[in-house]
């Protein structure tokens, strides 16, 4: 490490730095500069203003178990939304390469690979056996 390196790391050492809740006040402090310089609403720009005043306090502050109490409190709030977001993104995902089909019998989800043609399928749930098609054989 250079010595420059060692006062920055010395400089944040004991300190909160960034955390979740710190960088989604950065980046919405960041949507809001944005749309004050687009739409010249310069209410806006104090918002933004406090929102990246209060960020910095949180990422230089020394009270660690205050700033991680209020991380985990947004990180709670937010944990339905996150995962609704993350489970998008993988069925998006994975609409490239499989296809879902509903068992006729107990409507359980089934996933298959595409492009298989006509193939049986096998319901895990209740046993039963269907035949569908995943799209053309390449």
């Amino acid at each position: 490490m250079t010595k420059r390196d060692n006062g920055i790391h010395g400089f944040m050492g004991g300190r909160n730095g960034f955390d979740n809740l710190s960088r989604i006040l950065l980046f919405t402090a960041l949507g809001v500069f944005v749309l004050t310089a687009l739409f010249r609403i310069w209410g806006l720009a104090v918002l933004g203003g406090i929102l990246v005043f209060i960020a910095l306090y949180r990422i230089f502050s020394k009270k660690l178990k205050r700033r991680y109490a209020e991380n985990q409190t947004y990180m709670q709030l937010t944990e339905n939304a996150r995962n609704s977001l993350y489970r998008f993104y993988l069925r998006r995902k994975d609409k490239k390469t499989h296809k879902i089909f509903k068992c006729p019998n107990c409507s359980q989800k089934i996933r298959v690979p595409k492009g298989k043609g006509d193939i049986r399928i096998k319901c895990p749930s209740c046993r039963i056996e269907f035949i569908q098609n995943t799209g053309n054989c390449k």
